[in-house]
């Protein structure tokens, strides 16, 4: 089975991997457009206690634009999703591989471009 994610175990705290992350992020052109603190939101709503864990929407703007010109709807999946979550030890950070959610469009144009995005965030995690 595809994996639908790349992933990397850093031994820094929270607040490090986030802001290393989203400096790598910004080199290949990505800002993050959203975060969301998932372990916040459970404690509020579900009074859970859950392991610090935050969703960054990542966006590269001219791959965004080139997505939505060839498919209208694509912006259901997008922006990129890149998690930073507790581990074991340290912290470990995963970001979607865009062409395992893109294969669920039946779109040849999507594909090069999802290949282009894939190459961008293997090499930010790679670099971490």
């Amino acid at each position: 089975m595809m994996s639908y994610c790349f992933s990397k175990k850093l031994n820094l705290s929270m607040d490090e991997a986030i802001a290393k992350v989203t400096e790598e992020l910004k080199k290949d052109g990505f800002g993050v457009l959203t975060e969301i603190d998932v372990r916040a939101t459970l404690k509020k709503k579900l009074d859970v206690d859950f392991r610090p864990y935050m969703i960054l929407g990542a966006c590269n703007p001219s791959y965004a634009y080139q997505a939505l010109q060839a498919e209208d709807k694509i912006g259901t999946m997008l922006p990129c999703n890149v998690i930073v979550q507790e581990a074991d030890e340290g912290v470990e950070v995963s970001a979607i591989d865009p062409i395992a959610s893109m294969s669920a469009v039946n779109n040849p144009e999507l594909g090069g471009i999802a290949e282009q995005v894939q190459s961008l965030l293997k090499q930010v995690i790679e670099r971490l």
